[in-house]
């Protein structure tokens, strides 16, 4: 979750910024949008494919090993 920025306690200058980010163009992050879908591709089909390569011992340790994460005293 991003970080809120603090209000300038100026009016003028809350004022100022709030005219700034109103009349703005987005902000262009710089990642290309054919990379962007094909990560996102990636994605959505990870969880799904390694589920279905995983034998039946493996889930087992894993979700002993998340369990033992979960429940783990400091």
């Amino acid at each position: 979750m991003p970080k809120r920025s603090s209000k300038p306690r100026d009016v003028n200058s809350l004022a100022a910024r709030i005219v700034q980010e109103a009349t703005s163009e987005p902000a262009d992050d710089g990642k290309n949008p054919a990379a962007v879908a094909l990560g996102r591709l990636g994605g959505q089909k990870g969880g799904k494919a390694r589920a279905a390569k995983l034998t039946s011992a493996e889930r087992s340790e894993i979700a002993k090993k998340a369990a033992n994460a979960r429940w783990k005293r400091d």
